[in-house]
């Protein structure tokens, strides 16, 4: 068993024992955050997830006016009440913070990285946890996106990759170099669309990331994308999955794309599918701008952002006759209901399926009525 002083974020590997501090609340504060990232770090902890982490625990300390040997489980319930009222967050970012303090407030508390002690020789005091069940939301569903967003119907969808298109052209017309970003985003649009994925799925896929399917020979170079980056569990690297070719159209989108366009933004030592004019390839920033503003020239409602694309690849595949559990899997679902949250089948849909189901129900009772003794 290795000794407490080497456990990562432990107060002795960034305090010197009977060294005087100038600022002492302050320099433990920080040291405590220091160690606090080390332990999260070493839990294998994204670094985004460890720095947001930091920074709610600095806001929160900010809020309060007062360090962590301090806190009591009042002053979160006054955050985190003030956070609903006045800014109104959403329930699972609320959650999200007081998770951040759960978590740091069990980091500081536990004896193995002896901070408790350290407050005690310093100031008095120790620091206690102060997040509880009882003064925090729950988490009671798997499924927790806001219940407004909604997938683009078949209309919409068409309407919008048109509207891209359009863009492209009137763009090219003007002799603008514009253009060629345009026409990026347009084929990035569609290509999250065609294959269900996320953003950042889509984002960071590189040219080499389609291929053929043996099953599907039909789309050529393009009937299978690898998706490199799917979103991952905490503490893990993310989840890897190859998407099959399902429209034909697909084809004919990539192929142009990367036989006729990509190659003029000069990227001949660039992985990326979606390259940028100045970086490696196109950010988040750039393709939220792009669909809100496309979103908006068309008159679509907030409810519809980026993700909608994906769920208008589940909707319309299950509206289309495909098998459910195929379409999970080609979204990277670990649970069937999860895949069923994200479909949001029309009212025609539904009523044609009824339909059917009842007029099956009747000719099996005609039939029977009919059926000799």
């Amino acid at each position: 068993m290795r000794p407490i002083s080497t456990v990562p974020g432990a107060a002795s590997l960034h305090l010197v024992d009977g060294v005087s501090l100038l600022r002492p609340e302050e320099q433990v504060f920080s040291a405590m955050l220091a160690g606090f990232a080390n332990q999260q770090l070493a839990r294998n902890l994204a670094r985004s997830t460890v720095e947001g982490r930091e920074n709610t625990v600095k806001a929160f300390a900010a809020y309060v006016n007062a360090f962590p040997w301090q806190w009591s489980a009042a002053m979160v319930d006054e955050w985190l009440g003030d956070l609903r009222s006045l800014r109104d967050l959403k329930h699972s970012t609320i959650r999200s913070y007081s998770e951040a303090v759960r978590a740091f407030c069990q980091f500081i508390t536990d004896p193995a990285y002896e901070w408790s002690t350290t407050c005690e020789q310093r100031f008095g005091t120790h620091p206690i946890q102060v997040v509880h069940e009882w003064n925090t939301a729950a988490h009671v569903q798997a499924g927790e996106a806001d219940p407004k967003k909604r997938a683009f119907t078949k209309k919409e969808l068409h309407d919008f990759f048109s509207h891209c298109d359009d863009q492209v052209a009137r763009i090219r017309a003007f002799g603008r170099k514009g253009w060629l970003p345009a026409f990026r985003d347009a084929t990035l649009f569609k290509t999250a669309y065609a294959f269900g994925l996320r953003r950042n799925e889509t984002r960071m896929l590189d040219a080499a990331d389609f291929g053929r399917n043996v099953a599907g020979p039909e789309f050529g170079e393009y009937g299978l994308c690898r998706v490199r980056f799917g979103k991952a569990k905490k503490g893990s690297p993310p989840k890897q999955r190859s998407v099959m070719t399902v429209w034909g159209w697909t084809r004919d989108v990539l192929e142009e794309w990367f036989t006729e366009v990509r190659p003029l933004f000069g990227a001949d030592d660039n992985p990326a599918a979606w390259p940028s004019e100045r970086g490696l390839r196109v950010g988040c920033q750039r393709l939220n701008s792009r669909f809100i503003a496309y979103r908006k020239e068309l008159g679509l409602d907030d409810a519809v952002d980026f993700h909608s694309l994906r769920r208008a690849y589940v909707t319309h595949l299950i509206e289309d006759g495909w098998d459910p559990r195929f379409v999970q899997e080609q979204v990277g679902h670990e649970h069937a209901s999860t895949t069923s949250i994200y479909t949001c089948v029309s009212s025609d849909f539904r009523k044609r399926t009824l339909r059917r189901y009842l007029d099956a129900t009747v000719t099996e009772a005609l039939q029977g009525r009919e059926a000799p003794a």
